[in-house]
């Protein structure tokens, strides 16, 4: 551990509550180089959907780079990124009903938010982004202008410029009517909004604390959008590649959104990969305007063609994910219900879940005490009073049922030391 703390930089975080050296990883089960196995309800924030190393994802990788096929291409054409496009373009979007054109923005998902955000300004020749409370959508300085995190945001060291933020939905505990007060300041000529050129909302706010937006809330900015001639942008970084049952998370709301991000899961593998979807009449880019050198990623097209084929030809994985979704929501309503004196509540969308905590501090204690006892999770919303669920996909009943008995005991743990502490 010694050279980790010599070396590496201090922004480090999650290692600092995971406090081992992580080596193979199989499944829903990551192991230390002590041998211990954990089970994993955190994958890579999202980003292995399919579990660690899934052997379909990996044989096609393996067998990609084994026959020496081009690696790094920029953006020049590739047999894999062609296969990628096709597959995409069959699977995906064309079932869906859904027009879309694809840019290769970079590797991680804050390229794909960027490219979003400059497209959106050009498009409309505008320059307010509106974004919403505890909205998350990346670190770079363009992104972090529509996050809503202060401790995030502060770290930019720059003034955040050239956006606008919004409540979420029930952010006013249902006290103020949807969209009155992003409506009124938009009507108003003395508001001192300018005319917006995008919106960009998650369907399911991950790091904002798994707050989940009503289908009705959903469609309700998309009218207004239409209404106030501003584009729509879904960020489904998080909570796209099937994280709430279908492949995109808003499949379900009955809208159809401008422009998508997606990126994480996208890979099947944790490989880099991210994508910037827009309807073909946005595609007004000159070639080159927007560029990177990790476009042509093509081992991430490999796996990300594998993941399509092998979970996406039909609904027969999205259908597991719903039966796996009530399961887990149930468990963790009953344990809520077993602690009520802790203030637990729960939340969510598929298999991303949350339980909040009255008091903050308790989300931390938990996460602790479940590592401690084998299981990796994470804390997330503004006060970090959250335990979040992003268990892989493909989670047996087994692991989860392990994973909740240790989630359970944990909970029951914190409450015993809370009710000691309160006695004393």
């Amino acid at each position: 551990m010694q050279v980790f703390e010599q070396v590496e930089s201090e922004v480090r975080s999650y290692c600092r509550n995971w406090p081992t050296v992580f080596t193979t990883a199989k499944g829903s089960r990551i192991d230390d180089e002590r041998g211990r196995s954990y089970i994993d309800f955190f994958a890579g924030a999202g980003s292995l959907n399919y579990g660690h190393n899934h052997p379909v994802l990996k044989e096609a990788l393996l067998g990609y780079l084994a026959e020496d096929n081009v690696v790094h291409t920029l953006d020049a054409y590739s047999s894999a990124k062609r296969t990628f496009l096709e597959t995409f373009r069959d699977v995906v979007l064309a079932p869906r009903n859904l027009d879309y054109k694809v840019q290769f923005p970079g590797p991680a998902g804050n390229n794909a938010v960027e490219a979003a955000l400059k497209l959106v300004r050009k498009y409309t020749g505008r320059e307010t982004v509106v974004s919403f409370t505890n909205g998350f959508h990346g670190m770079t300085l363009g992104a972090l202008a529509v996050t809503g995190n202060s401790m995030k945001r502060g770290g930019a060291g720059v003034p955040l410029n050239n956006a606008a933020t919004m409540p979420y939905d029930n952010y006013m505990d249902g006290q103020t009517p949807d969209f009155l007060w992003l409506r009124s300041l938009l009507e108003d000529s003395g508001s001192g909004l300018d005319q917006p050129a995008a919106v960009i909302v998650e369907t399911v706010q991950g790091e904002g604390g798994i707050n989940v937006a009503s289908d009705a809330w959903l469609r309700g900015l998309q009218d207004l959008c239409r209404e106030h001639d501003m584009l729509f942008i879904v960020d489904d970084i998080q909570m796209g590649c099937g994280r709430t049952g279908p492949f995109f998370s808003f499949e379900r709301s009955g809208i159809y959104p401008d422009i998508v991000t997606l990126s994480k899961s996208l890979s099947g593998m944790g490989l880099p990969f991210a994508l910037t979807l827009m309807k073909p009449h946005l595609d007004v880019w000159e070639p080159g305007e927007h560029n990177g050198t990790f476009r042509g990623f093509a081992p991430a097209f490999v796996t990300a063609t594998a993941a399509l084929e092998t979970f996406w030809r039909d609904d027969e994985f999205t259908a597991g994910v719903d039966r796996d979704a009530a399961w887990l929501d149930a468990e963790l309503t009953d344990i809520a219900a077993s602690h009520a004196e802790l203030g637990v509540s729960t939340r969510g969308r598929g298999l991303a879940r949350g339980m909040a905590f009255e008091d903050p501090a308790h989300a931390g204690q938990v996460c602790q005490e479940a590592f401690a006892n084998g299981l990796l999770m994470e804390t997330s919303g503004a006060e970090d009073e959250v335990v979040k669920f992003l268990p892989p996909l493909t989670t047996s009943r087994a692991d989860f049922e392990e994973g909740v008995a240790i989630v359970r005991e944990a909970v029951a743990t914190v409450a015993k030391e809370a009710a000691a502490k309160g006695s004393a």
